[in-house]
């Protein structure tokens, strides 16, 4: 039975929301925002439309005893939200932050407590990623029971469809996490969705009717999406079915950790700079304070047009620490020439960002893209997947283009975006969107198509949240659909059967067992292709994906596929063994494949007689 409200919950690297709609109203049923409460200051709880991604865990007697109290536990002892942002950020050995990026980093041990990273090792309270990430998830239902279950079971966070977002570029261990996450906060009825794509499904419940006149078919729309820690791109194209237009969702970008985050780093850098040539040398612990201080001055700048300058402070070095501040004057013409110039820069059609950082050696840390310019990324994306747009199926039928068809527009043909629906907080200041339209604008009329143009009515803060609660709605046969299954072909590595050859490994193939656009529910006979797989000892399948090949079938064989196909997290594992077959032993196997409604893709071995059999689980599902 479906439950009586539909939850969009956005887990977000910066800030986290929820938004649901009652279905119980009838006809008055929307989409609403749930204000979160949270501390705010010491013994203070207020609700805030946002949570910020922030867990503080201060140490014994650092705060007064009730200090982090909320409604429903006057115990706690550690909190999320406002109070752990602004507090934490004078105290970072004690405070977790960008979680969500760490959730998907697959250097490290994300089920470890590795968080705060500053922490020193002994004596102090860390966390995992993925216990962050619950705390977030956990104080999100406790705060929805408290103020929209009270004492009525049924109406319980735990217990309603909740639709939760991850971004697109998500590898498929990180999605796996993500659900682990939730399941451990307690979710039962969970759907995954792609951010980009929920953020277009908020644009059309704005919208309501009114966005078939503001796009047209054979149009690409691309999806901007920059928030505090990831950038994503998606590309949706408008088609026809039926005589009414039908959505998309043709591709996918890479994961790219490159967001605000990295922007306030610089702002930091920028006025550090300033600080020294004046004589104030900050150490470590002060920069990460200037961090968070260079935050909310950008924030007020780009919320108060009217403001020229915003202060940032930092606290002095040392016991006594009155009148010790070092304060520095953040003005906006500072802040819109490095954010612009830094991360939006002007470049062709064809560039290509800088892929490697020429240090032998780094610290370890979150895997940071080397290079800064968005632009950069988005030209490569775009130069990516414009051969297999030129190529795809058509989206209203599923069937190839006819020889003779009429041409695509120049704007499709060349994968240049017709339109842009901008998300995430990066995108509050007007500088950034005019300038990404202005590149935007400057490939199109390169093209010979019309300049790109913005789609109005972005809700830059909350509209992933509330997207997600209208995809639950269009779950349950109401609004409209995006279509497109799979953002990715998945393959599993084999390793080529060959002699020993000193110094080289044999070749691994790729077999396709989940083509492109593969829909939720079904399933993929892997045929005529038979491999042996090593069963009772530890043993690592080689998970591989592609954006670009989007015509390879089930069972198909690729075997230069460096360049096309990527390398996903490899999954470790034992097969157990059945009968009285020695451990090592290699059984003969043929594939066949099925995306769940959750959205992991079951890849199950059968052995020859069909008396065995195992599955291996990744998450495929990249949204619909």
């Amino acid at each position: 039975m479906s439950s009586r409200f539909v939850v969009g919950l956005d887990l977000g690297t910066t800030n986290s929301a929820l938004a649901y709609v009652d279905t119980g109203a009838g006809k008055d049923a929307k989409v609403v925002t749930l204000p979160i409460a949270q501390v705010v200051a010491q013994g203070a709880v207020e609700e805030r439309p946002l949570l910020p991604s922030f867990l503080y865990l201060p140490g014994e007697g650092e705060q007064p005893a009730g200090a982090l109290k909320l409604p429903w536990d006057a115990k706690r002892d550690y909190t999320v939200g406002e109070f752990a942002r602004a507090f934490g950020s004078q105290v970072p050995t004690r405070l977790v932050s960008s979680a969500k990026s760490w959730l998907c980093h697959p250097g490290v041990d994300r089920r470890a407590p590795i968080l705060p990273t500053r922490a020193p090792d002994a004596g102090a309270r860390k966390v995992s990623p993925l216990e962050a990430s619950t705390r977030y998830l956990k104080h999100i239902a406790e705060a929805w029971n408290d103020s929209i279950a009270k004492d009525v079971a049924d109406n319980r966070l735990e217990v309603q469809d909740i639709v939760l977002t991850v971004p697109a570029s998500f590898d498929a261990a990180a999605r796996e996490l993500t659900v682990e996450a939730a399941r451990a906060a307690g979710f039962e009825n969970l759907t995954l969705l792609e951010e980009p794509q929920a953020a277009f499904y908020a644009w059309l419940d704005r919208t309501g009717d009114e966005w078939r006149k503001q796009v047209s078919v054979g149009e690409l729309v691309l999806v901007a999406d920059v928030g505090g820690g990831t950038t994503d791109f998606t590309l949706i194209e408008v088609g026809e079915e039926d005589g009414s237009l039908a959505l998309t969702r043709l591709a996918v970008g890479d994961h790219l950790l490159l967001g605000g985050d990295n922007m306030d780093l610089t702002l930091a850098y920028h006025a550090s700079q300033a600080l020294a040539a004046k004589g104030a040398r900050l150490d470590a612990g002060q920069m990460v304070q200037l961090t968070y201080a260079c935050r909310g001055a950008k924030e007020e700048l780009f919320a108060r047009p009217e403001l020229q300058s915003a202060p940032v402070t930092v606290l002095g070095k040392g016991r006594s620490l009155v009148g010790g501040s070092i304060k520095h004057e953040l003005t906006r013409a500072d802040v819109v020439r490095v954010l612009v110039d830094g991360f939006f820069p002007e470049c062709p059609r064809d560039a290509l960002p800088a892929l490697n950082r020429t240090s032998g050696l780094a610290e370890v840390g979150l895997p940071y893209v080397a290079d800064a310019g968005i632009t950069r990324h988005l030209a490569s994306f775009l130069s990516r997947q414009a051969e297999a747009l030129a190529n795809r199926e058509a989206p209203s039928t599923g069937k190839k283009k006819k020889a003779g068809a009429p041409a695509p527009t120049p704007a499709t043909a060349t994968g240049t975006p017709a339109a842009v629906l901008f998300n995430g907080g990066v995108f509050k200041g007007d500088p950034l969107r005019t300038r990404l339209l202005s590149v935007l604008g400057d490939w199109a009329r390169a093209a010979g198509a019309e300049p790109t143009r913005e789609l109005p009515g972005a809700d830059l803060d909350l509209a992933v949240a509330r997207g997600a609660a209208y995809y639950g709605l269009v779950k349950r046969g109401k609004g409209v659909r995006i279509r497109g299954g799979t953002a990715r072909s998945y393959y599993i590595g084999v390793e080529t059967n060959m002699p020993a050859v000193p110094g080289f490994a044999p070749p691994v193939k790729a077999i396709c067992v989940a083509p492109f656009g593969m829909e939720e529910g079904t399933e993929a006979d892997v045929p005529s292709y038979e491999v042996g797989v090593r069963v009772g000892t530890e043993a690592e399948f080689r998970f591989l994906g592609s954006t670009v090949r989007r015509e390879d079938p089930p069972g198909a064989v690729v075997e230069e596929w460096e360049g096309q196909i990527d390398e996903l997290a490899p999954v470790k594992t034992t097969l157990e063994v059945t009968g009285a077959a020695p451990g090592g032993t290699v059984v003969p196997v043929h594939l066949y494949s099925k995306v769940t409604t959750v959205g992991q893709l079951e890849l199950w071995l059968q052995s020859r007689d069909g008396k065995q059999k195992w599955k291996l689980e990744f998450n495929a599902r990249e949204g619909k």
